[in-house]
């Protein structure tokens, strides 16, 4: 399937945010396999791409935008009851005919505000003409603003923005918005459809976050772990990947553990990663649940810390039941991002940072002042965690702040926008 893109962009700058709307568009289409083709006026300067317009799979088009050696000046027809001007028409003959050169080939072309726009109306009007010459393309017209109200008895040709086109179906970034849009094209609510911005958060982290998400799923997870510290037995990482088993067995959420590890003398990585990992498969993970991002060469020594307090950007649970602390550094890092801290409060360092964060508590093995604690739980240690593995997922459900981080991580993901709203669309025309 080949898609088309029709912006009419005569630049790329970000602070045009329909440029970012679109720029989020390729990256889904370029990860799903499809090579899109992207029309843009003459005038758009292709020497200032930048990110994903550098790409190599997208087709770049330049749509003309000069008759008789001039400019074609776009004039801004958002009034209905306007007067076009004399060349009007011959422009929208010479733009037609360029469409359909360009647009012969594809299945799918999506449009954006190209009929809702007053300063797209000869580009409204050129497309409606191309499509009598393109019977095999199915459209599709994305509106970014709210709807404009239908005014009574519009004119051709200021009325092909109040009026369908066929074969087309109709795109607003929220429900709400449906009815407007219907109202204004003049078209059933059936031939409308729903596709939300995206947020694509990975676009704004660093080299390092990127490469560690072509190694692990970073965005689609309901709990997502991050836990830094040295491969110590101390640290007791096989207790945050027993409690992240319990959580996903007891809540039926997907839950993903990253090891933000560096090597440590006290015990060999190769024996502690086993055990931690057996002990995490036992109480509910699978072994692609856990991560340790000692496993990609680039950071077998370990991870930069400025990645680490990008990942707590991302996260939403940090578990600490380290054995000893002198402060708990980690504890406040992650606290600052926005994640549910649950501590060790057999720790003093821990209980008294804990108690001022508001953070949940649990008993684990730990050091105190001048003497150590062993736990003992009944009936068994599984009951002890599941037992607070529904608390903690119960907590952080009523927790408005750590939902909404949570769902605007995955709900508005690129890949969730386009597996739930734009690929069906597209697949199904």
């Amino acid at each position: 399937m080949k898609v088309a893109l029709l912006t009419m962009f005569n630049g790329l700058t970000s602070t045009y945010s329909l440029v970012n709307v679109v720029a989020e568009q390729l990256r889904m289409m370029l990860d799903s396999g499809l090579e899109p083709k992207l029309l843009v006026s003459e005038t758009c300067p292709l020497e200032d791409r930048y990110g994903v317009f550098l790409d190599e799979r997208i087709e770049w088009v330049k749509i003309v935008n000069q008759i008789d050696g001039k400019q074609i000046n776009w004039r801004d027809y958002s009034q209905p009851n306007e007067k076009v001007h004399n060349t009007f028409f011959n422009e929208a003959d010479v733009i037609a005919k360029d469409f359909v050169k360009h647009l012969e080939d594809v299945d799918v072309c999506i449009m954006h505000d190209i009929h809702y726009q007053g300063w797209h109306l000869v580009h409204n009007v050129a497309i409606r003409k191309a499509q009598e010459k393109l019977p095999k393309v199915k459209f599709i017209a994305f509106t970014h603003s709210a709807p404009a109200n239908r005014p009574p008895n519009p004119k051709w040709p200021l009325s092909a923005r109040f009026s369908s086109m066929p074969n087309t179906l109709y795109v607003y970034p929220t429900q709400s918005g449906i009815p407007a849009l219907a109202k204004q094209y003049n078209v059933p609510e059936g031939r409308c459809r729903v596709v939300n911005n995206s947020l694509d958060l990975l676009n704004f982290v660093s080299d390092e976050i990127q490469i560690l998400n072509k190694e692990t799923d970073l965005i689609s997870p309901d709990i997502l772990i991050v836990y830094p510290g040295r491969l110590t037995t101390g640290k007791k990482f096989e207790k945050v990947a027993m409690l992240a088993g319990a959580i996903k067995k007891q809540s039926e959420l997907s839950v993903k553990v990253i090891f933000c590890d560096f090597p440590s003398m006290d015990i060999a990585p190769k024996t502690y990663k086993a055990l931690i990992r057996l002990q995490g498969t036992v109480y509910g993970l699978s072994n692609a649940d856990l991560f340790f991002t000692s496993d990609i060469k680039e950071f077998k020594d370990g991870f930069p810390r400025k990645g680490v307090m990008e990942l707590f950007g991302l996260s939403n649970l940090f578990i600490c039941p380290s054995f000893s602390e002198s402060f708990g550094l980690t504890v406040l890092e992650a606290a600052s991002k926005g994640n549910f801290l649950v501590l060790n409060e057999r720790v003093p360092a821990l209980e008294e940072l804990g108690k001022n964060l508001d953070a949940y508590f649990m008993k684990w093995d730990a050091r105190n002042f001048g003497f150590d604690t062993k736990e003992t739980y009944n009936p068994s240690e599984e009951a002890y965690l599941s037992e607070h593995a529904n608390i903690i997922v119960n907590r952080m459900r009523e927790n408005a702040m750590l939902k909404a981080k949570t769902m605007a991580r995955q709900r508005y993901s690129p890949k969730w926008v386009w597996e739930n709203q734009l690929e069906p669309m597209i697949q199904f025309l």
